[in-house]
């Protein structure tokens, strides 16, 4: 929002949780908790385009919406931003997905909801036990300390979009939410049907999201050892990492945000969305292998080629899968479902234990 508006609703929201938490709950709502409120809704973010399309106020819940949320939850601002009582259900999860599929229509949103999940879940290390403090997909990436590292800038706009989701469909948990969110764009794009498990539990605050610095970085000094280090530490093998990596054939990069890519190119200039970025591929968001392709040939002054991207054809491990999935798309697909699966369960916690299936994910 511009800086008056910004300033306006918020003070409008303020006094909105004042009157509705003490109506709704005994107890007062703590600051961290209204702060991170004021974030999910979009305000205090530097960024109001959405990474592939522009969302304004019609986006944000009315005043008497979070009067409503609020009375009916009984918990105060707690509530809206929590559900780790409570699994997803399948009936809504389902119409979830059916209102993600008319965001992504809509505002061409692929890549930045694959990104979200990816983050969210990305934090998970194998070699701690305890849940929620292993991280994973746990949906901890909605809170203020998490959402605020340097690697998720700009993804308070994927927040955004899905809001109307969640409000809409309040047992679906927000981790379930945002892998379903990106399995479905993934398949919008041409891309594979990723088999997925749901029924993960949220983390319940700000305590529990993960520290900085567990995502991979775009140019570390020895990219592949960099890369394998943060990945083994999740659990992936080299033929994960680089089925994983095709995702890039998905979404730009914004000088602005991560210090990447230029800030427009012939592929990119015009949209769809808000024009602008470096993309990997000529038609960045058709999911397909030829992100492969164009990091091998490296022909085209107009697409990105991180150093993480370009190790995929310099060490001798992950060439050989890297030129597999140049020669065959099915390959490709393949290996890449089942990576993403395997990315979107990391760290979860599952209720039912076995989860919940729709549409004969089941295998």
């Amino acid at each position: 929002m511009a800086g008056a508006m910004l300033g306006g609703s918020r003070t409008r929201l303020l006094r909105l949780i004042s009157t509705a938490s003490a109506a709704a709950s005994t107890k007062p709502s703590s600051s961290a908790l209204i702060n991170n409120l004021l974030l999910l809704r979009g305000f205090g973010s530097t960024s109001t385009d959405c990474v592939e399309g522009r969302l304004n106020d019609a986006t944000l819940f009315t005043l008497s919406q979070h009067s409503s949320l609020l009375a009916r939850r009984g918990s105060g601002v707690r509530g809206i931003l929590t559900s780790a009582s409570s699994s997803s259900n399948v009936e809504q999860l389902r119409g979830a997905r059916e209102q993600v599929k008319e965001i992504i229509n809509k505002y061409h949103c692929n890549p930045i909801l694959v990104r979200l999940a990816w983050h969210d879940a990305g934090t998970y290390d194998k070699n701690v036990i305890e849940w929620p403090k292993c991280g994973g997909a746990n949906g901890s990436i909605r809170f203020s300390p998490e959402l605020n590292h340097a690697a998720n800038a700009g993804l308070q706009n994927a927040l955004r979009l899905l809001e109307p989701v969640k409000e809409k469909f309040p047992h679906v948990s927000f981790a379930d939410l945002f892998q379903l969110a990106s399995a479905t764009a993934v398949e919008l794009a041409g891309g594979p049907k990723i088999p997925m498990r749901y029924g993960r539990l949220d983390t319940s605050g700000p305590e529990d999201c993960a520290k900085e610095g567990k995502l991979p970085a775009a140019g570390p000094p020895n990219p592949a050892e960099h890369i394998r280090v943060v990945f083994y530490r999740m659990g992936f093998n080299d033929k994960e990492i680089v089925a994983l990596s095709g995702a890039h054939t998905l979404g730009r990069s914004r000088p602005e945000r991560s210090g990447w890519g230029v800030a427009s190119t012939k592929y990119t200039k015009d949209g769809p969305g808000s024009p602008g970025g470096q993309s990997w591929t000529a038609q960045w968001l058709k999911f397909d292998n030829s992100y492969f392709k164009d990091i091998k040939e490296k022909r085209d002054k107009d697409l990105l080629v991180l150093p993480t991207d370009a190790m995929l054809f310099e060490d001798p491990s992950f060439k050989v899968y890297a030129e597999k999935y140049v020669e065959s798309q099915d390959a490709f697909f393949e290996d890449y479902a089942k990576a993403h699966s395997k990315l979107s369960e990391l760290g979860s916690k599952f209720q039912p234990s076995e989860g919940l299936f729709i549409d004969g994910d089941a295998t």
